[in-house]
């Protein structure tokens, strides 16, 4: 970081002014470092999850496109640097994490509203910080708020290697639930294992849904959190107990589904919205509520010591574009990728 002629800092920052493939991350070494406003909050970046969202807005797929140029990321863990007016429950020095940022997060530094930074405990580094904002939240908003998940009732975390896969098992086992996982490698088999689930599957291999129809003798699962969708629903509707419910948390595409699956068990398909990957309309009041109960439980977990992100790639800054390709590439998911400052 330097100073420029005006006096204004500069940061290294990934710049997108164009939808397109991951070669549209652009390192930029001149970009001016934001300064927070009334209510925000100013971090200097440490390191910066990288979740599949990211590479659908940046594609130009997802419902809402932002305003070109822009810079993703919105999962940092830093330290804060400075804060607006009206900020309270943080101060400079702090270390944090971070559920959306303003100004994005794969920068040296960036700007976030002071209701999205949350402080992180000493036992956790930066990069296990940034592992927590969407898959912690998101699977939060998927059992409890949606899913209405009850301790003792089977859950099914279908891609449980992966990011929002690692947390929704370490919170289904803290919640009391049955968890089965499943991955596509042994390695993501022994990870979603160490991670909370009691059963682990390859969803690779031919039949993998009968033996989970076995483990549970038959009866079916009672909530399904799904991460790709377009290729598994189907499956899933049979494999429901009756008044089960699938969480859509993820889909790359389209799939036919037969509509009686989902009478004869009177079974329910929900889906979850990312909801800080890209600003939401409805900033209601129940909102704020439930981030700030969903925070609480997260921190009591961080203390506990049941909520501790697995970490699986790391890239550096300069890197980005490589990760967005290999996020979607990879053969199997095996904990959270994270970029690095």
């Amino acid at each position: 970081m330097c100073a420029g002629m005006s006096g204004s800092r500069l940061m290294r920052a990934i710049r997108v002014s164009e939808f397109g493939a991951p070669s549209v991350l652009r390192l930029r070494p001149d970009v001016t470092v934001p300064q927070p406003g009334r209510t925000q909050v100013l971090i200097r970046v440490h390191a910066c999850g990288v979740n599949p969202v990211e590479t659908y807005i940046r594609a130009g797929t997802y419902a809402r496109k932002p305003t070109l140029p822009y810079t993703p990321g919105s999962d940092i863990a830093g330290v804060v640097e400075s804060v607006g007016e009206g900020v309270t429950a943080v101060k400079a020095g702090d270390r944090v994490f971070t559920t959306a940022t303003e100004t994005g997060g794969y920068a040296e530094y960036t700007v976030a509203a002071g209701d999205s930074v949350y402080k992180l405990p000493d036992a956790l580094d930066f990069t296990q910080g940034a592992a927590i904002g969407i898959p912690y939240f998101t699977a939060y908003r998927a059992l409890i708020h949606k899913a209405h998940a009850k301790a003792g009732e089977t859950v099914l975390i279908h891609g449980a290697s992966g990011g929002v896969g690692i947390a929704a098992c370490q919170l289904s086992r803290a919640l009391g639930l049955q968890v089965f996982g499943t991955a596509g490698t042994p390695e993501g088999m022994k990870l979603v294992l160490n991670n909370g689930a009691h059963l682990a599957f390859n969803h690779r291999q031919e039949g993998y849904t009968d033996k989970i129809m076995e483990a549970t003798e038959g009866r079916g699962v009672d909530v399904i959190v799904e991460m790709l969708s377009n290729v598994n629903l189907s499956k899933d509707l049979q494999m429901l107990a009756y008044g089960g419910r699938v969480m859509v948390v993820g889909s790359r595409g389209s799939i036919e589904i037969n509509p009686r699956d989902t009478m004869v068990k009177e079974s329910s398909i929900v889906g979850v919205a990312l909801f800080f990957a890209t600003p939401v309309q409805n900033n209601s009041i129940t909102k704020i509520e439930e981030m700030k109960e969903c925070g609480a439980l997260l921190y009591a977990g961080m203390e506990a010591g049941w909520l501790r992100p697995v970490v699986g790639s790391q890239y550096p800054l300069e890197k980005a574009a490589q990760a967005h390709h290999d996020i979607i590439e990879s053969p199997g998911a095996a904990g959270k990728m994270v970029l690095t400052m």
